[in-house]
């Protein structure tokens, strides 16, 4: 099968998916929206993956560009050819499929399209309504975008929702040699730990503001920080004017094979996110057995039983995040039991290997609808 894989920029999650179809069969040409300088991914495009060095490229997405890339795009399909098309998000990559006219098209939602940039206004409810409904297939990664897609008039019997899963081998849980070199520092204090990116839809200052209130009360708790985004002078200036900015540490980028080590340093997970499909980042946490307190919206529900393999907060509430965190500090003793839980949770339904391969029936399920 020739396969474009059409998509916004060059993410680790656009790298997972890229390194998966490098091992198949198929002919895959990569497709890239934006040529941003700075890319969040440092490992190369798989060497079988055939990268398109199209005229549509660009910096950033302009909609005024729209004519001109949907032209750019069609003479792209035209010159190779392809049995499907790949894309997503709905508003970008895949409404511009859509405006070529070419079919088959199977259109991935990133959780984000849906569950917030869709609901912006009108004019994006308007195009994620064409995208929809001009799709042959669609999948997500959470039955909450799935939803939403059917709201927006996707046909639900051409719908499939698989976790995107993580590497089950390369997120494992920590080796008892390691729980014993930590058992000192675990009794004296408590690591939180948290990687999203510092934009406001994934509420890292509402973390910030629970922190500061519970590093006021325990001395003994510290904050794993990694990743960048445009909220970094806000999240310094709570920390400094709460008075906990030298017990906060900042990682930075992290490259992936980094990761597992990062997880393993702390004892909860947080995330305080608004808007998610099924969090890759929590799915790494479930697999490394560390703990999760997350946000209680709709796609983290689908994964977190409160107080089974972790525990939920009221979404945009720092008070109530704080709670939940004393709550957790007071349990200590139940978290190599909730570990073990979210471990037996990621092996369960985020073994990546197992879920790709539903991808590749939703291709064959597309490509059949010719």
């Amino acid at each position: 099968m020739k396969i474009i894989y059409f998509s916004k920029d060059y993410s680790p999650h656009d790298h997972r998916f890229l390194a998966a179809l490098a091992e198949t069969d198929h002919e895959v040409f990569y497709l890239k929206l934006e040529n941003e300088a700075q890319q969040i991914e440092d490992r190369p495009v798989p060497s079988k993956i055939q990268q398109v060095l199209w005229a549509g490229g660009q910096n950033r997405f302009r909609w005024r560009d729209v004519p001109r890339l949907t032209l750019d795009l069609k003479r792209v399909i035209k010159e190779i050819k392809p049995d499907l098309i790949h894309t997503g998000p709905i508003q970008t990559c895949a409404f511009l499929a859509a405006l070529s006219g070419f079919h088959p098209i199977l259109t991935m939602s990133w959780g984000f399209d849906l569950m917030q940039d869709a609901e912006r206004n009108g004019w994006m409810k308007q195009i994620t309504r064409h995208v929809l409904r001009n799709s042959d297939f669609f999948t997500s990664d959470a039955q909450v975008t799935r939803d939403k897609a059917v709201a927006y008039g996707m046909n639900p019997d051409r719908t499939v929702v698989f976790p995107w899963g993580v590497d089950l081998n390369h997120f494992s849980m920590r080796k008892a040699a390691g729980r014993r070199q930590t058992t000192v520092r675990r009794q004296l204090s408590t690591v939180l730990f948290c990687n999203r990116s510092w934009e406001s839809r994934y509420g890292v200052d509402v973390l910030a503001k629970a922190f500061v209130k519970v590093a006021q009360q325990y001395p003994h708790v510290s904050l794993l920080l990694l990743n960048s985004g445009s909220q970094a002078q806000l999240l310094r200036s709570i920390f400094m004017n709460g008075g906990v900015l030298d017990r906060v540490q900042f990682g930075g980028q992290v490259p992936q094979k980094d990761l597992p080590r990062w997880y393993h340093m702390a004892d909860l997970y947080i995330s305080p996110s608004h808007v998610d499909g099924s969090s890759v980042s929590l799915l790494e946490a479930l697999a490394c057995g560390l703990p999760a307190l997350v946000s209680d919206i709709p796609a983290n529900k689908e994964w977190i039983r409160d107080g089974v393999n972790g525990w939920l907060f009221r979404d945009d509430d720092p008070n109530d995040l704080a709670g939940k965190i004393l709550t957790v500090m007071a349990q200590r003793e139940r978290l190599t039991e909730i570990g073990r839980a979210a471990r037996k949770s990621a092996e369960e339904r985020a073994d990546w290997k197992k879920n790709f391969a539903i991808l590749l029936h939703a291709y064959e399920m597309t490509v059949g609808l010719k």
